[in-house]
């Protein structure tokens, strides 16, 4: 029942997406740009809004679907469902803890080996997920930090951000693809220009796309700070993000949207600029200090 309403309501969110774009796009080439003297009116079509909302959601959404396995795939990964150390049972029993907290189905454990440490969290809806740490993070972090970081993790699970950054990605998505074709439109009597400038702008346009991509993944990593801090507290949380900070400064790691399209899933991430999936870790250390002191959270 839980997945049939959660298919229903990305269906129901799709097609309010596109009901309103369909009437902007009718608004703005009918009635706006004529009254400036632009006419579009026969150039381009809602059809072409549609092919675009389809590829652009469609791509986007069998990402989502698929994000566990591609995860998996890409790591070498082992799922914990027996846990065999101290470290596995404390990484399993928090994951468990804070599910059965907050009232939802307990995500897949993993981990995997990796000496960077970090962490993320994926899956198509909070109901299917998972949860994965690397071997790096549990071996550089004591167990009050680890249950912070974990707890950060089941922030981005409980808050359905990985299905509100789809959302956002459709979007991006549906643009690229529509002033692409729109352009390309322009040349239908050279196929082989209108190529060229559709493959040209869905590049040059993909790139300004992740501007706001990246600037709501800056914002989602401050509310799940926020919500690791009400879980297990701010102490630990702040500890946590110092650690990952002297460990990247000293080994210089970044992971930027650019780079690595498993990016904006980590609990870190030093690349700096429009393109940061994270905001520093100095800056998100600083906003949980204003949380102890009772200020207004950034």
């Amino acid at each position: 029942m839980k997945s049939f309403k959660s298919i229903a309501l990305l269906v129901g969110t799709n097609l309010l997406i596109f009901i309103t774009l369909s009437i902007t796009f009718s608004v703005l080439v009918n009635l706006v740009l004529p009254a400036f003297g632009v006419d579009l009116r026969g150039v381009v079509s809602v059809t072409d809004l549609l092919w675009a909302l389809v590829i652009g959601f469609g791509g986007a959404f069998i990402s989502l679907l698929m994000s566990k396995h591609l995860a998996r795939a890409g790591m070498q990964m082992q799922r914990i469902e027996q846990p065999q150390s101290a470290k596995e049972r404390l990484v399993y029993d928090t994951v468990a803890q804070l599910s059965t907290r907050l009232g939802i189905r307990m995500p897949e454990v993993w981990v995997y080996w990796n000496d960077d440490p970090n962490a993320f969290a994926t899956g198509p809806g909070r109901n299917h997920s998972m949860v994965a740490v690397s071997s790096g993070l549990v071996n550089l972090l004591n167990d009050n930090e680890i249950r912070a970081v974990l707890a950060h993790e089941m922030g981005h699970v409980y808050n359905g951000d990985m299905v509100s950054t789809t959302l956002l990605q459709g979007l991006m998505n549906t643009f690229v693809f529509w002033l692409s074709m729109l352009a390309a439109r322009q040349f239908d009597d050279r196929p082989m220009i209108a190529f060229a400038v559709s493959m040209f702008l869905q590049v040059a346009l993909s790139f300004l796309a992740l501007i706001p991509i990246t600037w709501f993944s800056r914002r989602r990593e401050f509310a799940a700070d926020r919500f690791a801090a009400e879980q297990i507290g701010a102490s630990a949380m702040i500890s946590a993000l110092q650690k990952l900070h002297q460990r990247a400064t000293a080994m210089h790691v970044e992971h930027d949207a650019v780079r690595d399209p498993m990016a904006t899933a980590y609990i870190s991430g030093s690349w700096k600029g429009l393109f940061a999936t994270h905001p520093s870790l100095e800056a998100r250390v600083a906003a949980l200090q204003a949380l102890q002191k009772g200020y207004s959270y950034s």
